[in-house]
């Protein structure tokens, strides 16, 4: 009744004040929880920030020890006394293992060192010793270039096989040591070159570098080193950010990841890029590698959608997983897994892990590239595209099937594709 006399618009106002409390209450709540959450995503990001991200530390190591004049390097000056060579985003994803953004004379690189020693010295400084006395501690003064040379190789032998084409390497090696170009490699020199060999990628860039799916090297200041940046560093051009990870489900995940892939034909220029790396490191110059974590997060991509491998440190050698391997003990396959899925198989009768593994590189890599080719496939090639993608998942890493049955698969899946793209602007 106490309408009647008024307008329509007065009504609804007296209706709004009686529910305006109730409607408060909600509205503080809502705001309330948002400020919450934002918070605690605000904190966890900058606590994972301040513990991933030290690129400061590292700066300050390697140039304190290039001052000192125990280490050298091509980007030595550039980083320490020009400062041409500049940190920016932080990448990295183990405190120990630095990897940032940069830019090197205008240009952008990706920057990488290790600074574990460092690390666990800030931890307990009694009981470790100085980085620059752990890392850099070889070779020693009055070491010749002979011995060096003959330290080189049977250190790439015990890492990379009993190659022929290892004296090549070793070559290739004490050039780039030999950073001033005066035909001689000093004791800082040597240092440098040495530490950066017991780095898994600095390795494997050597050994890759005829490659055009590998990063180039670019240079080196004792332990950091210097890659090219490659612009898209995931399979499927974004990611979802770190700490939103482990709150969106998987469908979501997917769903993100197919609305900002490239192209079906860049993708499946992309996926031909990724089969022929998996054949250049199978019987490839210096030996045979496996890919040991097959994530979309380690391959990538450039401008002209050429494949590109990101991260080289998921890639082991034949001979680091055979030493892995070699009297372990196991009860069943799992215990003789080398990193995230270089699964190899188990004796069960022995208790030991045996060499052969479960799944060679290609079954994984085609695995990898089901949902990534079949999404939006043409009409006409996705049933034989399944076909054959789950033809190359079942196979086996054992030695006797490893040669022509998965060249075979490999060779037909690349020309499966290529047909399709061939005589195209995406070709």
């Amino acid at each position: 009744s106490r309408c009647l006399p008024d307008p329509a618009l007065t009504c609804l106002s007296l209706l709004f004040q009686g529910r305006l409390p109730g409607i408060k209450v909600k509205y503080l709540l809502v705001v309330w929880l948002g400020i919450f959450v934002g918070s605690w995503v605000a904190y966890m990001h900058y606590a994972s920030y301040s513990e991933l991200c030290r690129g400061h530390v590292c700066r300050v190591i390697i140039c304190d020890q290039y001052k000192k004049g125990i280490i050298s390097g091509s980007t030595c000056k550039d980083l320490c006394e020009e400062h041409t060579l500049r940190f920016q985003r932080c990448l990295s994803s183990s405190p120990t293992q630095q990897v940032y953004s940069g830019l090197w004379k205008e240009k952008e690189v990706i920057i990488k060192c290790g600074i574990e020693e460092a690390l666990r010295a800030e931890s307990n400084p009694d009981s470790v010793p100085r980085r620059d006395v752990v890392l850099f501690d070889k070779p020693t003064r009055g070491t010749s270039m002979d011995e060096f040379k003959e330290m080189l190789l049977n250190f790439l032998k015990s890492n990379l096989g009993d190659q022929t084409s290892l004296a090549a390497l070793v070559s290739q090696i004490i050039t780039m040591a030999d950073v001033n170009r005066d035909g001689k490699v000093s004791l800082a020199e040597a240092k440098s070159i040495w530490a950066l060999l017991q780095l898994n990628e600095f390795l494997l860039m050597l050994s890759l570098h005829e490659k055009e799916h590998t990063s180039k090297l670019l240079g080196h200041c004792g332990d950091l080193y210097i890659t090219e940046k490659i612009p898209h560093n995931s399979l499927y051009g974004t990611d979802v950010p770190h700490f939103l990870q482990s709150l969106l489900p998987s469908v979501i995940h997917r769903l993100i990841h197919q609305w900002f892939a490239p192209a079906w034909p860049r993708r499946a220029k992309i996926a031909i890029g990724l089969l022929e790396f998996v054949e250049e490191i199978f019987h490839g110059t210096y030996g045979n590698f496996y890919i040991c974590e097959t994530s979309f997060k380690n391959v990538g991509y450039n401008d002209k959608y050429d494949f590109k491998m990101v991260n080289l440190r998921k890639v082991a050698t034949e001979m680091t997983i055979r030493g892995f391997l070699k009297g372990r003990h196991c009860e069943q396959n799992v215990d003789c897994t080398y990193g995230k899925d270089c699964m190899a198989t188990c004796d069960k009768l022995m208790k030991q892990c045996k060499s052969d593994m479960v799944q060679p590189n290609l079954a994984k890599v085609c695995g990898l590239l089901q949902d990534y080719l079949l999404y939006g496939a043409p009409p006409d090639l996705k049933e034989e595209l399944q076909k054959q993608l789950r033809t190359c998942m079942t196979l086996s890493g054992l030695a006797s099937q490893m040669e022509v049955h998965h060249s075979l698969v490999l060779n037909n899946l690349k020309t499966l594709l290529w047909k399709k793209i061939s005589n195209t602007k995406y070709s």
